[in-house]
């Protein structure tokens, strides 16, 4: 829900650079980090992970709107360096298909990046809070979902008022002689629209909307979420959980 699917040409020139600039600065520390990383052991799970990832964005739930991002689930188990390099990797390879503009990488990374880094730091604070069971890691990391994708959907929001650009201009977009904007194609149903060039975006209207369908998809994204770490606590504990909580429950 929280990725950006805006085609080339749409976003201004600033705002795409700054996301770029941003990105690089980011994955260059990423990169220094991952130094200190046992990277034979983690590079299995990059590829297993961003291939899960792959697949839940690419994949729509209708009438809502939503796809899976599991990259609160990739935090837990990269970790936010690792998380955030495989969020990366993740939003070159979808732009590559069409999901989104090549130029739009630099902010979707800013985006998905977040909730891989924030899915990591807030589960390892809510295990500390609701404990060690094997029922406070589900909740932990549903908790840490919900919370995680609230903030990077308002960062998302944020992104496209700041841009200014109205959503119902970024598909198919020609100019008639009288200056306005003729859309063929909007939300999937074909016909012609004339939209004014100078016409903005309701920010508010479009907030309610994303919020509002966004909130059935947290929901089942939490849930998918809190099963798939329950199931990795007992088979493969140690790729999640920290050492202290490892020794008290060996």
């Amino acid at each position: 829900m929280s990725h950006i699917h805006i085609p080339d040409g749409v976003l201004p020139l600033w705002l795409v650079l700054v996301g770029w600039i941003a990105t690089a600065t980011i994955i260059s520390l990423c990169v220094r980090r991952v130094r200190e990383i046992e990277l034979a052991r983690k590079l299995p799970l990059i590829g297993i992970v961003s291939a899960l990832m792959i697949v839940g964005m690419s994949l729509e739930i209708v009438p809502i709107g939503y796809h899976i991002n599991m990259t609160v689930i990739a935090g837990i188990i990269l970790g936010p360096a690792l998380g955030f390099l495989s969020a990366f990797m993740v939003d070159l390879i979808l732009a590559m298909f069409g999901h989104g503009g090549i130029t739009v990488v630099g902010l979707n990374t800013l985006i998905l990046g977040s909730e891989t880094v924030l899915g990591f730091y807030l589960f390892r604070v809510l295990l500390s809070v609701c404990g060690k069971s094997s029922f406070s890691t589900v909740l932990a990391a549903a908790l840490g979902t919900i919370f995680t994708l609230i903030i990077s959907t308002s960062l998302m929001i944020g992104v496209v008022y700041v841009s200014q650009v109205n959503p119902e201009r970024a598909l198919h977009i020609e100019k008639n002689s009288a200056g306005k904007i003729l859309v063929f194609e909007l939300h999937g149903e074909h016909g012609e629209y004339e939209i004014p060039a100078d016409k903005k975006i309701n920010i508010t209207t479009f907030a309610s909307i994303v919020l509002f369908l966004g909130m059935f998809g947290w929901i089942l994204e939490s849930a998918i979420s809190g099963l798939v770490i329950r199931y990795i606590s007992h088979v493969r504990p140690d790729l999640i959980l920290p050492m202290e909580i490892l020794r008290e429950r060996t």
